[in-house]
């Protein structure tokens, strides 16, 4: 054995030292990043929306800036002269908790109706107010008997959301890496590939956390807890894909290969182009989510691509390092021996490939035509907002609270629409904000700048659809009276400008996401036409997939509807990442077909990338799907629509659709490629080894 022999694992174990250092040193970033997340109403809020307007000028006719919370209690029978000695004394508890800004008053009742009283606690918005809402519940003590109370309004429900975040730091990745794990022992029936590549996730996963912990500590982005949970599972799903994709090679290699380090040389260089355009379309894709006004949407695009590029640096260095370190041991106890037979060669994607390439056009016309069923139920889609206190999938206690609420009083109290204008008109705007759906109005007797404010209180829930609708006829008419210069905000504003941003955003961003991974798929395949094919594919899989979620939304799970941003994320991630396996299978065919031309190139690369895609399909899909665990309606949809259009594009689209018009198409899907104009298949051009997998 010469010298560089005996040296070659110094690389490898020289970089497993240095990503072990990267992981004990950024591993716990991943439990500290709840601790710079915000989940209030201004981490969604548009930066240029009247809302907005209305929030700054606000600050200047209040010393601080307020968020309300309102303590609603009913007793059904009636309150009884106990119920009212223990609210007053509550009243008193809740004013000398620390970040509440009194004085508050004292609990009071309905003109008409002695069963409820509500009691207004404003809390210093820019201290700690979810702190805060936890020192007023647990003010509450015990009360007397068949009296009960809770705390609603913004404050009681930003408290309630921040407490469903809770477990992603800890339930969200055990329940990750645990379905991953099965799933990976499932396909190689090996105890130690599974631990290898959920370190592998696990380094990308801390890195991408000290990294995105780090910058919006620096409020250099914005990080929510819907961004938290995509991270989590985005890396897991990245890692673990491309971890497959080399490992498959890799074990190819060693079939063919004595030396386990030329297997891996081998192995990263056939890989390293794939792995490292998918993970470059689908940085570029969601890095589109910049040209969004929403702040939410524009910190998701950031904090996902860097957990996709870590994942892309830990898979192809730390993994390869490992690997080659353990050779066939990895495999253990199903080692690959040299000169074994390729399994791929025969099998189910042997029989898939040979019935494509039998009748390619009947399979994708066919295939095409159940993706259109899907796609016709895309108009049941209800994605034009819902209400907060519908965001939570269990019964929280600011839900309860604003349903007692409701029934006693005017259901907007607490979160009035917020209208400023100028002190001339005053009288005139407080007139005309009388709309259909406004219960009250009431000007503040305070003149600024020569602006003053006036406060309109909603007949309905502050974040139901029919508020929404009312500030809408509210805007229509105060914007109405001349020389107003009047704009309307508040709560309920806020989330109907969120919604029209969101509506906008899907607009701008769907075709810069098309254009973006047009251009990656035409300089990747050197063709303009198979990119067209490629994203026609991919969209017809989004469309039909966003049917069959109308389906399982409205008629099996029964939700109340969706945000606006769901379609847009889902498109984002889905086409990204279905585009993904058309780039796997895609390179991997035209690699093929420069030795022994499209048809067969074709036939032969789907042979040979069917099961790790596959594998790596369903590895993705899960992980998504363990979204479903945080009780939150916008994270449900989402792992819904992720997983299942990973599947359906895995399974069909990749499977069927492509391979089917790849063929049928022939040499002129490489248009304008010198390959288009090949006429026939070349020679065979032999090779170092035999690499398959990919």
């Amino acid at each position: 054995m010469t010298r560089t022999s005996r040296l070659r694992w110094v690389l490898p174990a020289l970089l497993v030292v240095v990503w072990l250092g990267l992981g004990g040193f950024g591993g716990p970033f991943t439990g500290k990043l709840s601790e710079v997340a915000k989940n209030d109403n201004a981490a969604f809020l548009p930066k240029s929306a009247e809302a907005t307007a209305v929030a700054n000028e606000q600050k200047t006719f209040v010393p601080q800036e307020l968020l309300p919370g309102i303590i609603i209690a009913e007793h059904q029978g009636g309150l009884t002269a106990d119920d009212w000695a223990y609210l007053d004394g509550l009243a008193t508890r809740v004013a000398q908790v620390p970040g509440v800004v009194g004085p508050i008053g004292k609990f009071r009742p309905p003109r008409n109706d002695n069963a409820a009283a509500q009691l207004i606690v404003p809390i210093a918005a820019g201290g700690k107010p979810v702190d805060v809402v936890k020192a007023v519940r647990a003010a509450f003590g015990t009360g007397p008997t068949d009296l009960a109370v809770h705390i609603t309004g913004p404050a009681g429900l930003i408290s309630d959301l921040v407490a469903s975040f809770g477990g992603i730091d800890g339930v969200l990745l055990i329940v990750a890496g645990a379905v991953v794990a099965l799933i990976l022992v499932v396909v190689y029936r090996s105890p130690v590939l599974p631990l290898l590549v959920l370190v592998s996730a696990g380094f990308a996963l801390g890195l991408a956390s000290l990294v995105v912990y780090t910058l919006a500590r620096d409020d250099v982005l914005a990080l929510n807890g819907q961004s938290q949970g995509i991270l989590s599972i985005l890396v897991f799903g990245a890692a673990t894909d491309y971890a497959l994709l080399t490992v498959s090679r890799f074990r190819e290699q060693l079939r063919d290969t004595p030396s386990r380090y030329d297997a891996i040389r081998v192995a990263w260089r056939a890989t390293l182009e794939p792995i490292a355009a998918s993970a470059g379309t689908v940085i570029l894709g969601v890095l589109c989510l910049l040209f969004s006004d929403l702040n939410s949407n524009k910190g998701l695009g950031p904090v996902a691509a860097i957990g996709i590029g870590t994942s892309l640096l830990a898979s192809t260095t730390f993994l390869p390092a490992a690997l080659a370190l353990l050779g066939r041991g990895a495999f253990w106890p199903f080692r690959p021996a040299l000169g074994s037979p390729h399994p791929e060669k025969t099998g189910v994607w042997a029989r898939i490939a040979r019935m494509v390439g039998a009748r390619p056009r009947a399979t994708w016309v066919v295939t095409t035509l159940v993706l259109l069923v899907g796609v016709a139920f895309v108009p049941q889609l209800k994605a034009s907002g819902t209400a907060q206190t519908d965001v939570f999938l269990t019964k929280v206690d600011s839900v309860t609270g604003q349903e007692v609420l409701s029934r006693h009083f005017p259901a907007g109290l607490g979160s009035p629409a917020v209208i400023i204008a100028n002190e001339s008109q005053a009288q005139a705007v407080a007139a005309a904000a009388k709309v259909d759906g406004v219960a009250e109005v009431t000007p503040i007797p305070r003149v600024v700048n020569g602006r003053v404010e006036i406060q309109a209180v909603l007949a309905n829930p502050a974040d139901s659809e029919e508020a929404i609708a009312t500030v809408g006829r509210l805007r229509t008419a105060v914007h109405a009276v001349p020389s107003a210069d009047a704009k309307v905000g508040g709560a309920t504003a806020i989330q109907l400008d969120t919604q029209r941003t969101s509506e906008r955003d899907r607009a701008l961003i769907i075709p810069i996401v098309l254009l973006v991974i047009f251009v990656v798929l035409a300089l990747l395949l050197r063709s303009l036409l198979a990119p067209l094919l490629l994203i026609a594919t991919v969209v017809l899989s989004f469309g039909a997939t966003m049917g069959v979620s109308a389906i399982v939304f409205n008629h099996i799970l029964d939700f109340p509807g969706s945000d606006p941003s769901v379609p847009l994320f889902g498109f984002v991630f889905l086409v990204a990442l279905g585009i993904d396996y058309n780039i796997f299978l895609m390179t991997r065919v035209r690699e093929e077909a420069l030795r022994i031309g499209t048809r067969d190139g074709t036939l032969r690369g789907l042979t040979l990338t069917g099961g790790v895609i596959t594998s790596a399909g369903v590895v993705l899909a899960a992980t998504f799907s363990a979204l479903s665990v945080i009780p939150i309606l916008f994270l449900a949809q989402i792992a819904f629509i992720v997983a299942f259009g990973v599947l359906l594009d895995t399974l069909l689209v990749r499977s069927l659709l492509v391979p089917a018009l790849a063929v049928d198409v022939g040499r002129r899907i490489w248009w304008p490629s010198a390959l288009s104009r090949q006429l026939s298949a070349p020679p065979p051009v032999p090779r170092e080894t035999s690499v398959s997998g990919g």
